[in-house]
């Protein structure tokens, strides 16, 4: 009988931390401050903590899951376990979305960037032009060949480009601390400032964003050594790390302009270190030395997570691939590398077509729809760590999260807060695809033949999740973070509905799972899946 193909179990704990912490620490360090100023201001440091709890909440879910079901894309396979097919198709093309978009904000940062240097990369308005578009095609091609190899190289290369990633941001949060204004926490002038100033500062300005690269210890659960002890401390170790280090830096870099440049702008509102902020600050501070070495750190830190992304697409393509919801060519892994090679050639491909329309050709313009994505395949993770706890209580659990039943819940409400801080045109993009992506499920469903005897069962197990969607693109439309000049659901009455209304749905969906999950393996020719707990 011929040895199946299997991924290589070649990842440590410092490896899978620093795959987490080199994602979570790219491009949105580098950005990230500035737009948050611009929204809450001086207050702008609540909105880091925010979306830490937030995605500490989140996490805690997926570390049972990812130490009890190490596998390839979990983000994608834990929802087809507990709830089907239908909840499985939706999670994977919204993660397909999410995943190869990342790549592509990262090349643009390190485009922009680069284009201090060298102005033809960048056109009058700021976007690449055709040299530009040249380099960011370059570097994803470059990351393409580091995954091609093995991941024992590609996770060697990572943990040292973290160690230089990590390095740079204190640098500057101690030259910065040195230079530190305390009155600038006196002076007002975000738009829209306040509590909505800080929540659209989540979502909008690339905080949210920031701190997506967490998962990436689930992602590569089938490659780690000790998935059920590492996995679970990858993810809180990550979090934790870049949260401190964030805060930290938003707190000085509020401190740090100088207050003569604020008092000329009138405010944080129209504060204008746009294009390269903390280099600018450093430049209006004459630390040209710091300047040079954060344009030198914002083309490798987006470039490292760059490349983590190519390979967590890839995961994620095969994960879907081995749903049977996606072709099966991608869920294919090569015996010799480890490496699932036909779903690495396609999350190349989609991350150059994301760079390519306008409006997604700036850092700006990706960064909230790539946090809409990402945060609507993150709050199923909530909803299949409690349907597991009831339809499979002796699953082995390595890492058992305490107060389940507290945990879960809040974890799917602050999920649904960040998505629907997003905002209509966002939340209508993404949502509507997905749902016009369903003529594709019932394509793929269509070959099985066994499926329209399961149909009933399926839909009752999935539904919740279409409804979830209508109902968040609805609040989107109607709350006050939405596009009506005079919102139907004012503020602070829109929250209390989300949280209502995402409550409502996180019950629902739990009681709605599968009476036994259905769990496969990532052996390639272990193709039949098997029920758990029959």
């Amino acid at each position: 009988m011929a040895r199946s193909a299997s991924f290589k179990k070649k990842l440590n704990l410092l490896d899978l931390t620093f795959l987490g912490v080199g994602s979570i620490v790219g491009s949105g360090w580098l950005f990230a401050a500035q737009g948050a100023a611009v929204y809450a201001g001086p207050t702008a440091w609540l909105a880091w903590v925010i979306t830490a709890i937030a995605f500490i909440l989140i996490g805690l879910t997926y570390a049972e899951l990812g130490g009890m079901l190490p596998r390839a894309g979990g983000f994608v396979r834990y929802p087809n376990y507990t709830h089907g097919s239908l909840t499985g198709y939706l999670t994977g093309f919204i993660a397909m979305l999410a995943y190869s978009s990342v790549s592509g904000v990262e090349v643009e940062a390190v485009r922009g960037y680069a284009s201090r240097w060298l102005p033809g990369l960048a056109t009058d308005s700021g976007g690449p032009s055709f040299w530009g578009y040249i380099l960011e095609i370059a570097l994803l091609v470059l990351f393409f060949l580091l995954n091609y190899w093995s991941v024992n190289v590609f996770g060697k290369v990572n943990s040292v480009v973290t160690m230089f990633k990590f390095l740079v941001p204190l640098v500057t949060l101690v030259i910065l601390l040195l230079n530190f204004h305390s009155g600038n926490y006196s002076v007002d002038g975000a738009s829209p400032g306040g509590l909505k100033g800080v929540m659209q500062a989540v979502a909008l300005s690339g905080i949210a964003f920031a701190f997506l690269g967490w998962r990436q210890a689930v992602d590569f659960g089938s490659e780690a050594k000790n998935p059920q002890r590492h996995i679970p401390l990858a993810i809180i170790l990550s979090i934790v790390i870049s949260a401190l280090l964030y805060i930290a830096l938003q707190l000085v870099y509020i401190g740090a302009v100088p207050p003569e440049v604020l008092a000329k702008a009138g405010g944080w509102a129209n504060l204008k270190f746009d294009q390269a902020p903390y280099a600018e600050l450093a430049t209006s501070l004459g630390m040209l030395w710091l300047a040079n070495l954060l344009y030198v750190d914002a083309v490798i830190s987006p470039s490292g997570t760059g490349n983590i992304y190519v390979s967590g697409t890839t995961r994620v393509l095969f994960a879907w691939a081995k749903t049977g919801l996606f072709y099966s060519l991608f869920g294919k892994i090569d015996r010799r590398t480890g490496i699932p090679r036909g779903a690495l050639w396609l999350s190349v491909v989609l991350a150059i077509a994301w760079i390519l329309p306008e409006n997604y050709s700036v850092w700006s313009g990706l960064v909230g729809a790539v946090t809409g994505a990402t945060v609507l395949t993150y709050v199923c993770g909530p909803i299949s760590i409690a349907s597991l706890r009831r339809t499979s209580p002796d699953l082995p659990r390595p890492f058992r999260l305490p107060a389940v039943s507290v945990i879960a819940p809040l974890a799917f409400i602050a999920g649904s807060f960040i998505i629907y801080w997003g905002g209509w045109n966002n939340n209508r993009i993404l949502i509507g695809l997905s749902l016009a992506s369903l003529i594709l499920y019932f394509a793929f469903m269509d070959r099985d033949k066994e499926w329209h005897h399961k149909l009933k069962t399926e839909w009752r197990a999935g539904i919740w999740l279409i409804t979830y969607y209508i109902f968040m693109m609805v609040m989107s439309y109607l709350g006050s973070f939405g596009p009506l000049k005079h919102p139907v659901i004012p503020y602070g009455w829109d929250l209390l509905a989300v949280a209502a209304g995402s409550l409502i749905v996180y019950y629902w969906a739990v009681a709605s799972a599968l009476p036994q999950p259905v769990i496969d393996s990532d052996e390639e020719e272990d193709v039949e899946v098997k029920a758990v707990n029959a």
